[in-house]
């Protein structure tokens, strides 16, 4: 059935449909009294049961991680994506489609249908506020697109990476109404954050971690594609008529860059001409493919950005090794979702299946600076990585010994054929992202391109309209904000559709700017590598664009046209204080501390934390932090006859951490500093059988921070063993890996337990208590600073 006029929908509701679908969840109809006293002579009332409309559509949402406009094929970028190519080909690219600049804004965006600000999800997760519009908790007034969907007869998943849930909401303790499986999806397979290792991650089923194979071939890409296979099989399987909504989104091609070494050897040699000359090839494929208009210039290269022929040897043969993994997990991504969609063919379901590919969350990421780094967590912890450094990893980047992220230049030539990068919301680098659509039960175009300005809340409008559903006015008894997007199904099958997404702002971390009927206003606040904002939030300097003659924003406007650019300025204003973005928050270093900002803290004013046996993947949103300063460690442990090994608590591991743990029952503590140093103490006798009380005291050198200390272990009171470790990882372990009590999940603090992971400890703990030691004034001063500065650059990584 076609789509030739919006009246001719596959999904509709009957007349006999006697619902009132905008209030959620439907209300069961009451029924008069049975009055029949023998069931033999009476008759049952029709069964309440809610399908969705006749012919509703199963709907596919892919989101790919940190993709720029300029790198996929299917807009003109050098790293093959047959997949986005083939439904491109069979369906429609659209070229003037727009994210928010940053992960967790995106997604609560597209999963929603409002701004980023209605969400109260102003920035990630990890830098929420008090304010409205940055709490970090999505109000319940904005009902999720997969709970309307699901309240209408829809089976719905979640795969992959999600980065809705408040940092402090990642807990047993929740509360867990923002978790995916209370966020109206029926299954979630994935990790809960802004990245993970693709080779050991943090993996949920539904609220539940679970542990992943410990096989040296596995892959999360891999394992993320089979769980959506297996569960979209069965769900047809059993129930053939109901229509499903999966949202699949990688974690892929976010940091760490993770892929298997074949994938990378595909791409040897392909970058060799630098990132200057990959921005002039890749605009000519834009131009050649239609993505991009004739005669369009590219816009200018930040100043920071090196030219690549005033590069060092070392320097090139590095760069392009980065981009060779890069481009090696893209391809390898975009194959592994060919599995899904494959899958959904084979089904007989691939027609009527609403297909959005969304080539990215954001623009490219700039976040790996202007050397790219073997671990991104030395960025985090103030250590800078030189290009000599990295270069000894040259053969293990994109392995599971790495944990990297490529040079800043890669990224603008990834944003091609604009100026800036992720975060900056201000340009379209930052916001343009390719889509491709693909449903051939109501598409008829094929290999057309679509040029109608739209934003990611469009997309929940569309699928709502496309399912024949009207948007809810109450869920769960609470009245419900309008959708703020417009539907984009007049645009599926009329190239020349009008324009209905007229007016829309943009805004991260002070970076920010207004679209208006073809106009583009907007200021760069901070670039992503600049470690303060360029001026204050009332000098800075605003650009002016005509988007409708000037695709890649290269010609700016504002001196010429100052009076069209102070009315845009005083839009923006009006926007955001309808959509709660004032007051603009650009603080750095003070937003990342929850005390100053007024974000929840599980640990705020603790001193101490007891944890138990089973007890895993804690973060460090929610673990008591021993950085910095002295503080013991106490076990209460039972030794089974013939002693015991394992672990008793550890935090992070292979990239950054410390573990407590037996080996060959002797009791050991490591600390391994961003897995470049690794300092160990142990003691020379096992502990004996029977309860027994281990205890790690750290007597903190002081004096500043990343100091080091005098370790000494305690076994039943004597003293057992005792050393130095002579540095410290001063700001952040982390980002996905968390402390284990009784094991070490994902990657390992120690490479050598001697016991097999996860290298649960074979004995009983009973508890394990944490204490940690008041810091002298001016040392917690520099410590929280130091801190808040780690998680600020983690958070806007994310």
């Amino acid at each position: 059935m076609a789509l030739s006029a919006l009246t001719a929908l596959p999904g509709s509701i009957s007349a006999a449909d006697k619902f009132d679908r905008t209030v959620l969840p439907i209300h069961e109809p009451r029924n008069a009294p049975i009055t029949e006293f023998d069931v033999r002579n009476a008759t049952p009332p029709p069964r309440f049961q809610i399908k969705a409309p006749a012919g509703a559509p199963n709907v596919l949402i892919v989101l790919i991680d940190d993709m720029g406009f300029g790198q996929s094929s299917a807009f003109g970028g050098p790293i093959n994506m047959p997949t986005v190519e083939r439904l491109a080909n069979n369906g429609l690219r659209f070229n003037c489609f727009h994210t928010c600049a940053l992960s967790s804004p995106t997604r609560a965006s597209l999963l929603t249908g409002r701004n980023h600000h209605t969400n109260n999800t102003g920035s990630v997760m990890e830098t929420s506020t008090s304010f409205p519009g940055n709490t970090g908790q999505r109000p319940e007034s904005v009902g999720p697109l997969a709970m309307t969907l699901r309240y209408n007869g829809y089976c719905t998943a979640a795969f992959g990476k999600s980065h809705e849930t408040a940092a402090w909401e990642v807990s047993p303790s929740g509360p867990t109404d923002r978790w995916p499986t209370r966020s109206g999806f029926d299954k979630f397979y994935g990790f809960m954050g802004g990245e993970t290792n693709q080779w050991a991650p943090a993996v949920y089923d539904g609220m539940t971690k679970v542990e992943v194979p410990h096989d040296p071939n596995y892959h999360f890409m891999a394992d993320m594609t089979n769980q959506s296979i297996q569960w979209m099989q069965s769900v047809k399987s059993l129930t053939p008529d109901k229509p499903f909504f999966i949202y699949f989104a990688p974690g892929a091609t976010h940091a760490p860059h993770h892929v298997p070494k074949e994938w990378i050897a595909k791409y040897k040699g392909k970058f060799d001409q630098g990132w200057d000359k990959l921005r002039e090839e890749t605009l000519a494929r834009q131009i050649k493919l239609g993505v991009v208009p004739a005669g369009t210039k590219l816009a200018p290269k930040p100043a920071a950005i090196k030219d690549w022929d005033k590069l060092t040897a070392d320097e090139k043969k590095l760069f392009t090794r980065q981009m060779e993994v890069f481009a090696g997990f893209g391809e390898y991504t975009d194959t592994e979702i060919g599995r899904l969609i494959d899958a959904i063919n084979d089904m007989g379901q691939l027609d009527n299946t609403l297909v959005f590919y969304i080539v990215g969350d954001n623009g490219a990421s700039a976040e790996g600076g202007m050397s790219g780094m073997f671990n991104e967590m030395t960025y985090f912890n103030g250590v800078e990585e030189t290009v000599a450094d990295v270069l000894k990893h040259y053969d293990e980047l994109g392995g599971p010994g790495t944990f990297s992220h490529y040079a800043a230049g890669w990224a603008v030539a990834g944003d091609t054929p604009f100026t800036w990068t992720k975060q900056v919301a201000s340009n379209y680098g930052g916001t343009r992202n390719g889509m491709v659509v693909h449903w051939p039960k109501a598409i008829e175009a094929k290999n057309e391109i679509r040029s109608q300005w739209h934003h990611v809340i469009d997309i929940a409008p569309t699928i709502l309209a496309a399912a024949g559903l009207p948007e809810p006015k109450v869920v769960n008894g609470i009245p419900q904000t309008p959708i703020e997007g417009v539907s984009m199904l007049n645009t599926f099958n009329d190239a020349k559709a009008k324009e209905t997404h007229l007016t829309q702002y943009f805004e991260i971390f002070g970076n920010r700017a207004i679209y208006h009927e073809g106009w583009l206003a907007g200021t760069v606040h901070r670039a992503a590598w600049e470690g303060k904002p360029r001026a204050t939030l009332e000098n800075d300097v605003w650009e002016l664009y005509d988007t409708r003659n000037d695709f890649s924003l290269a010609n700016d406007l504002a001196v010429k046209n100052p009076v069209k650019l102070k009315e845009m300025q005083a839009l923006f204003l009006e926007e955001a204080a309808k959509y709660n973005v004032l007051p603009i928050d650009d603080r750095l270093l003070e937003r990342v501390n929850a005390a100053l900002v007024g974000r929840p803290d599980l640990m705020a004013g603790r001193t101490s934390l007891t944890v138990y046996e089973g007890m895993a993947g804690m973060s460090e949103n929610v673990f008591i932090n021993t950085k910095n300063r002295s503080h013991t460690i106490t076990a209460e442990v039972t030794i089974p006859e013939g002693g015991a090994d394992g672990v008793i608590l550890c935090q992070a591991g292979r990239f950054g951490g410390w573990s407590l743990y037996l080996k060959d029952g002797k009791p050991t503590y490591s600390y391994n500093v961003l897995g470049l140093q690794r300092f160990s103490i142990a003691s020379q006798e096992p502990v004996p059988a029977g309860k027994a009380t281990i205890r790690y005291e750290f007597a903190y050198d002081g004096g500043g921070l990343a100091k080091g200390g005098v370790g000494t272990i305690v076994v039943n009171g004597k003293k057992a063993a005792e050393g130095r470790i002579e540095r410290t990882q001063p700001m952040a372990f982390s980002g996905d890996e968390g402390a284990d009590v009784g094991e070490d999940g994902e990657t390992p603090v120690v490479e050598d337990y001697g016991i097999a992971a996860p290298y649960r400890f074979t004995g009983k703990i009973a508890k394990v208590t944490v204490d940690i030691k008041e810091m002298k004034p001016a040392e917690k001063a520099a410590a929280d600073a130091a801190g808040a500065e780690a998680a600020h650059k983690k958070a806007l990584a994310d």
